[in-house]
């Protein structure tokens, strides 16, 4: 019981001081980790084997880890098949900003569709959708909130209504495949499922809720998207051209994120695991970036690494100490044992939950819950992972601080001089979510039941 209050303790101060901002979030999640591993697996239980389970550092020496995918991650420590896939990735994507991808995309489409304000608004919001499918959407955002707010200027339109619904469609875009946000790399690689399961189940759910998304956003923003008089004239419209930086690196990135696509959606059939790909990739960037390479590491964004290394030995702390089964079972006890209850309680209470802290700590914490709620309950393990996925995926984008990607977007937004007010912001963007929840829900009663 000790041990269980203990690791309980320690992880409601991590979320306390995780949501407050006022520590840096890897500092928390560290500071956490190594009271988890010195008083709870220490002093309290006294169990080394419990120490090493959290660590996890085994895992790198199994063939496993690199080659056959579908396994799943058979640790209930640090995940690190997923933390070296998102550190792959990281690196992969800042060779394709430093030769100018992002920028050159957003600009070829924007000529393609003739600079008219309501398709740049419908295509760029497809863009966003579709580039976060394979691209972490905080980038995805980045670049993309940056070149919103030039074409604006250029157009005088006002920038927010481009910057919200493209927040809302990467975060939608994130939840139809595995590599799309971190909770689903981390439900993915924890649970044993594939990039085509996901992208058959989730991007199911995502593409059907995009076609509502389009339509929601329209009626809200039409009468926003009239350019203003004073426009540049279309002779003066910057040319896609200007973005590339590097042509060779331009090329070489375009290649390497083409075959990282191809292994990930086929990493079912080849039995590379995602840590491989994301390897591969990693290796691929450097060596063709010749001098750039130091350059792309010291980039890299260490700090969520490590804010992922400490968080999954607090959760770990959780469920060695049997935190996680009672939690399990009062949500099965609240259900009364009706499997449609089961997934309504899971999507919506992920969905609020991510609304105002972060889904990537919800995520990993609700992995053994569900887990233990498949024993119990007698429901499908898929059932019930497309919940949650869909859930803390969707419900972030209900409030500016509910993804990192909001953060990054109404940031942009702000020092371009259109700041994007709380009342604002979920004016608009909680009724989306609610939409995409309620037609998720509705879409897994009807499959899966």
């Amino acid at each position: 019981m000790s041990a269980q209050i203990a690791a309980l303790v320690i992880f409601i101060v991590m979320f306390v001081l995780i949501v407050s901002e006022r520590i840096e979030r890897h500092i928390v999640t560290l500071g956490c980790a190594l009271l988890t591993l010195v008083v709870v697996f220490g002093l309290i239980m006294n169990s080394k084997e419990a120490v090493l389970e959290a660590l996890s550092l085994h895992s790198f020496t199994h063939t496993s880890f690199w080659y056959q995918a579908g396994g799943g991650s058979s640790s209930t420590g640090i995940n690190w098949e997923t933390i070296t896939f998102i550190a792959g990735m990281m690196i992969m994507v800042e060779g394709m900003g430093d030769s100018g991808f992002f920028r050159w995309l957003c600009m070829t489409i924007a000529k393609a569709v003739h600079y008219r304000t309501v398709p740049i608004f419908m295509t760029f919001m497809v863009m966003s959708a579709g580039l976060a499918m394979f691209i972490d959407s905080i980038t995805v955002i980045m670049f993309l909130a940056a070149v919103t707010v030039e074409l604006a200027r250029i157009l005088k339109l006002d920038p927010v209504p481009l910057i919200l619904s493209e927040i809302f469609c990467a975060n939608l875009g994130g939840s139809a495949t595995m590599c799309g946000d971190p909770p689903n790399i981390i439900i993915g690689t924890s649970l044993g499922y594939s990039f085509a399961d996901f992208i058959t189940n989730t991007g199911v759910m995502a593409g059907i809720s995009l076609i509502f998304v389009l339509i929601y956003f329209y009626f809200c923003f039409h009468k926003e998207l009239k350019p203003a008089s004073g426009a540049v004239r279309p002779d003066h419209y910057p040319d896609p051209k200007e973005a590339i930086v590097n042509r060779q690196a331009f090329v070489t990135s375009c290649v390497i994120f083409f075959f990282a696509v191809v292994l990930l959606v086929t990493h079912a059939q080849t039995h590379l695991t995602v840590s491989c790909i994301g390897v591969l990739a990693a290796l691929a960037t450097l060596l063709t970036a010749g001098k750039r390479a130091g350059s792309l590491l010291r980039r890299v964004d260490y700090k969520t690494l490590l804010f992922f290394v400490g968080l999954f030995v607090v959760v770990s702390g959780l469920e060695q100490t049997g935190v996680l089964e009672i939690l399990a079972g009062l949500i099965s006890k609240a259900s009364g044992g009706n499997p449609l209850m089961v997934i309504a309680i899971i999507i919506w209470g992920s969905a609020v939950a991510s609304a105002f802290i972060d889904n990537i700590p919800f995520a990993a914490t609700m992995i053994p819950v569900i887990r233990s709620l498949a024993e119990v309950q007698g429901i499908h393990m898929d059932t019930l992972a497309w919940a949650l996925a869909m859930g803390t995926d969707i419900g972030g984008n209900a409030t500016p601080i509910g993804a990192s990607a909001n953060v990054v977007g109404t940031s942009i937004a702000a020092k371009s001089g259109h700041p994007i007010s709380w009342g604002k912001y979920c004016k608009i963007m909680a009724p989306a979510t609610v939409i995409v929840i309620l037609i998720s829900m509705l879409f897994m009663f009807v499959r899966y039941f």
